[in-house]
């Protein structure tokens, strides 16, 4: 289950490179984009945790992964409201979502692989 985690995690972050790319233009993201980005975020979540809590994922790789995408859907949160508000996010708030983003694909990787 921690792999099928990591691909809808995967296809999510192809999502928020579209996204990223209009906010670095500061152009306002397209809406239906942007919750697709939050559906496929959300259910990776799911599916990490339903992982954890059935001993697929048994490990702290898949726990450290799972805190670190969390910290990374708090800032998604953040980004939606200002997306929700009409208004072109700070590049720098978006960077670092994409980076604690990455840094949970990376630790859920090394779970996958270490398995």
């Amino acid at each position: 289950m921690l792999l099928y985690a990591l691909i809808v995690f995967l296809v999510g972050a192809a999502g928020g490179l579209v996204l990223a790319s209009y906010v670095l233009r500061g152009k306002l993201a397209p809406w239906a984009v942007s919750l697709l980005h939050a559906l496929l975020g959300a259910s990776g979540l799911i599916l990490l945790i339903a992982a954890i809590l059935t001993g697929d994922g048994v490990g702290t790789l898949p726990v450290a992964a799972l805190c670190v995408f969390l910290v990374a859907a708090l800032i998604g949160f953040y980004l939606a409201s200002i997306h929700y508000g009409k208004q072109v996010a700070l590049k720098r708030v978006v960077l670092t979502h994409a980076g604690v983003a990455v840094t949970g694909a990376v630790l859920l990787i090394a779970a996958v692989v270490m398995q």
